[in-house]
């Protein structure tokens, strides 16, 4: 028989059998289609080499009026604005106490008595008063613990820091790095940040340095009290490492007694929210520490659901927004060293909103916009339908008067505000069950809207973005369109993809634009993850849809920068489409990309056929590797549900694999049976790809 071309139609189609789907691609891994044919997808390196604390869900790129460019970084711990690769933490402060309010106590610190020292169990003479967990310094050796029982440490970590001894007794004081901070009422979740000023010193170890510093709330006790663990003089920014805090910490001595003194004051940062979201109400639903004893967990409220931002530039400036919390201002003119302010504190402000669930700038019409927030007439209670607007290029004028354009609209359908994204022409807003689209009218007006598609659904706030002025977003159970009217668009990937999909985080979920390569990219978590590590990718100019692994959790198209940023699930920013390695280890490590055919049957499907050549046809270009090599698999099988590697008497070989150079001429293969799959791979550094047409020899040998 003659060469017969291996072509075949672009993108992937997983939602028949591969027998349903022949003359197509079925399966594939960080592989995208260009003018028809598949090529590996880029690489990335680390924007930065230094790593900011929680995961990050929301990033927002703007240039101040002196050429400045910013990036902030949102995540569910802290927001950092990045300039020149640093993370400068602008969280705004939630709360500050008055001099005297905060004390704290060490004198339960130390026990000097005979100590067991199991492999995980500490037992003591006496435990009263100990903290209920923390860290411990006995003789050499840090060791933690989880919980107290009795007179018992439970669930011991031992040989921190390298001074693992062996199981023994000891009669050295147990010296501990945890402090006892009272405060009435102070408002802290399990770990929110706080600075201390003003304090002096407790003793030999605990000194007044070590005090006045920022610290993260490792246990609340009660509402009156919470500890932190005690370490030597460091910034937050200099001991974040990617698993979180790398303190050296400060253990209490008998000496280290008082309260710090009469001038201890303790400044709140906004409550952290959840890296991972617990879903439903009821014992269990929610972080320990995060509402009163014996309550019910609410899954809307700051700190008890997953931490988000919604965030954009008013010039020059910043607003932000945490999602269900306030409204916070950031000036670039104060410095990066300066904090971001709530809205309602600036000079003439009237009427601000407190509360919000999302924060949008209107280009087209100047006015900052809030969605779920409080009323006018109804400060600090939160109407998740309600949208209000400012008076035009106004941050503080949200009083509506006949001489300004602030105003507010509240929607009729649907039970609460998902998202809102602006277009050229409009803004729309996505409820639970509706899609509307909000324009500015011009006085006395302002804004209307209209309701525009019923029974659409959003999967998340973040899972929506634009390109070419349409907007794209993921469903519950579809992906949509929308460029003057809803579409949904057919998706030969969706069961893939909804069937293997964690809803219980779909808040997780987001969406972004790679416009270099016309690609809408939903980043999403499994059904067995709790964090996003697939994603599905739809190209709107081939219409095509594939798909692959990659643990991001937040990314913004190119602009101010030459590629797509994104933030890693490891806790650093990336630039996407750089080179074409991994380049999150050091050395930069390969990326292991694959595309594989449907099968395909010769002629009727009814003969056993042999292939014993192929001749390839792919591009090894911009590879920096010596020797760039893809890997082209040739897989038979008789049956449609026949396994690959199944042997019987019919068979030659099952599977035939070979390297595939930039001058490779033809391949030698010994491959027998009714139908065959094709399979290009890379696992190499160094190397990127793109196939064109390749062919096969291909005879039948007459059999049935």
């Amino acid at each position: 028989m003659p060469y017969m071309k291996l072509q075949f139609r672009p993108g992937i189609v997983r939602d028949t059998t591969s027998y349903g789907n022949e003359g197509g691609w079925y399966d594939c891994d960080k592989v995208r289609f260009r003018m028809g044919f598949p090529e590996k997808i880029g690489g990335w390196e680390p924007k930065t080499h230094k790593t900011f604390l929680g995961s990050c869900r929301a990033l927002h790129p703007w240039t101040a009026l002196d050429g400045s460019q910013y990036l902030g970084v949102g995540t569910n711990l802290k927001y950092y604005v990045d300039e020149g690769g640093g993370f400068n933490d602008i969280t705004p402060i939630r709360a500050t106490t008055a001099a005297g309010d905060v004390t704290f106590s060490a004198s339960a610190n130390t026990l000097a008595a005979d100590v067991a020292i199991g492999d995980t169990t500490v037992s003591l003479t006496s435990s009263t008063g100990f903290p209920t967990s923390g860290r411990v310094q006995i003789d050499s050796e840090i060791i933690t613990y989880a919980s107290v029982s009795g007179n018992d440490l439970i669930g011991c970590a031992r040989g921190q820091d390298g001074t693992t001894e062996a199981a023994h007794t000891s009669t050295t004081a147990v010296n501990c790095a945890t402090l006892l901070v009272s405060n009435t009422n102070h408002g802290a979740l399990e770990n929110d940040f706080v600075t201390f000023s003003g304090a002096t010193t407790l003793g030999d170890q605990v000194t007044a340095d070590v005090l006045n510093q920022e610290y993260q709330i490792t246990v609340v006790v009660n509402t009156d009290t919470y500890q932190v663990e005690a370490r030597t003089v460091s910034t937050i920014s200099s001991i974040t490492i990617t698993s979180g805090l790398d303190a050296t910490y400060v253990f209490a001595t008998a000496s280290d007694s008082g309260s710090g003194g009469a001038s201890v004051v303790g400044a709140y940062q906004l409550n952290t929210g959840l890296d991972t979201a617990i879903v439903g109400t009821g014992w269990g639903a929610g972080a320990w520490g995060r509402d009163t004893w014996g309550s019910s967990a609410s899954v809307t409220t700051v700190g008890t659901q997953l931490g988000l931002w919604t965030h954009d530039h008013f010039e020059e400036d910043l607003l932000i927004n945490q999602r269900d919390g306030g409204i916070y201002y950031f000036d670039t003119s104060g410095g990066l060293a300066s904090r971001a302010v709530s809205l309602g504190s600036l000079s003439g402000a009237s009427g601000t909103p407190t509360v919000a669930r999302q924060i949008l700038v209107s280009n087209n019409a100047r006015h900052i916009v809030v969605f779920g927030c409080d009323s006018e007439v109804n400060p600090g209670v939160q109407d998740p339908m309600l949208i209000r607007f400012s008076s035009q290029a106004s941050l503080t004028d949200w009083t509506t008067q006949i001489t300004n354009t602030a105003g507010e609209l509240r929607l009729g359908s649907g039970s609460e505000i998902i998202a809102a994204i602006e277009t050229r022409r409009e803004i729309l807003v996505f409820t639970d069950t509706t899609l509307n689209s909000m324009q500015f009218l011009g006085p006395p007006f302002t804004f209307g809207v209209n309701a525009i598609a019923d029974n659409v659904s959003i999967v998340g706030p973040k899972a929506v973005a634009g390109a070419q002025d349409t907007v794209y977003w993921m469903g519950k159970r579809e992906f949509y369109s929308y460029s003057g009217r809803v579409d949904r668009i057919q998706c030969p990937v969706r069961d893939y993809v909804f069937n293997d999909f964690n809803s219980d985080q779909a808040n997780m979920v987001f969406a972004a634009s790679n416009t270099a390569f016309s690609e809408i990219w939903w980043f999403y978590p499994s059904g067995s993850s709790t964090e996003n590590d697939r994603y599905v990718v739809y190209n709107y100019m081939q219409n095509i849809w594939y798909y692959g692994t990659l643990a991001r959790t937040a990314m913004v198209d190119r602009g101010l920068e030459a590629t797509p940023i994104a933030a890693g699930a490891d806790h650093y920013l990336y630039n996407q489409e750089t080179g074409m390695d991994d380049g999150s280890q050091n050395p930069p490590t390969a990326i292991s990309a694959y595309v594989t055919s449907s099968q395909m049957s010769i002629g009727a499907g009814d003969d056993f056929v042999f292939m014993d050549r192929v001749l390839p046809d792919i591009t090894f270009r911009d590879s920096t590797a010596t020797n760039p090599t893809a890997t082209f698999t040739v897989e038979a099988r008789n049956y449609p549900g026949g396994a690959y590697l199944q042997s019987d008497t019919n068979s030659v070989v099952k599977t035939a694999s070979s390297p595939v150079e930039q001058f490779t001429n033809q391949l030698y293969v010994r491959v027998r049976g009714r139908s065959f799959a094709f399979k290009v791979s890379s696992a190499d550094t160094g190397v990127t790809w793109r196939l064109g047409v390749p062919r096969v020899n291909i005879r039948s040998d007459g059999q049935r």
